[in-house]
């Protein structure tokens, strides 16, 4: 459409809405296939931000899990920032009794999406707050067998934190810890060297085409 008047022509264009012009972090849900199971994801990146968007990392991990069942099936399992809980909830349909966590300010937006993908389903899942920042009660998350994080290195002021998080929560040595990152800076290599010092950490998994990495970290046995 064409405006013209006083010698002035404007012209306006409208620019029609499909979803492949919606970035995915932006989209209000977002529907995954992953171990022969459906779930629906609602996101709120304009409300919450990234702890309400599922991340590529979180993707990749959990189709990790679900190629390797054995990790999680029959254990105890703990999702570090779970953000959606999409991770979590694929260990739980995998036979793992989970508990996704997060900072209490995205508890209900966590809670919900649990909620809402576990009608009619007999997955053993729960949410709890846990901020790393506090000294964790490792007495609330005890006999841990597996603890997951995805996409949970990338703010260097919560490095110490998370470290300290990481440690009392593993404390017994027999917990396997799966981490699934972006290396974006230098500042996240740091921290995997400062995971070094007391872990022994393996990448298992590189996706090339998201450029995600998986980690395995076990604490040393000296």
């Amino acid at each position: 459409m064409a405006l013209q008047g006083q010698g002035i022509t404007t012209s306006l264009a409208i620019v029609p809405y499909e979803e492949k012009n919606i970035l995915p972090h932006e989209k209000s849900s977002r529907h995954f296939k992953i171990a022969d199971q459906d779930f629906l994801i609602e996101q709120d990146w304009q409300g919450l931000g990234v702890a309400a968007v599922v991340w590529d990392s979180a993707i990749v991990l959990a189709e990790y899990l679900s190629k390797n069942q054995h990790l999680v099936e029959g254990k105890k399992v703990l999702e570090l920032g779970a953000g959606t809980g999409l991770t979590g909830l694929v260990a739980a349909a995998l036979g793992a009794e989970v508990v996704v966590t997060e900072r209490d300010v995205a508890m209900n937006h966590l809670s919900a999406t649990i909620e809402k993908n576990t009608v009619n389903k007999s997955w053993k899942i729960s949410a709890q707050v846990l901020d790393w920042t506090e000294e964790v009660d490792a007495q609330r998350f005890s006999d841990l067998d597996v603890i997951l994080g995805a996409d949970i290195i990338y703010i260097e002021d919560t490095f110490q934190d998370l470290l300290r998080t990481i440690n009392s929560l593993s404390s017994s040595g027999k917990v396997l810890i799966l981490l699934s990152c972006r290396i974006r800076y230098d500042r996240d290599t740091n921290f995997l060297s400062m995971l070094s010092q007391q872990f022994d950490i393996e990448e298992v998994l590189l996706d090339k085409d998201k450029k995600i990495k998986i980690f395995s970290v076990k604490r040393k046995m000296y």
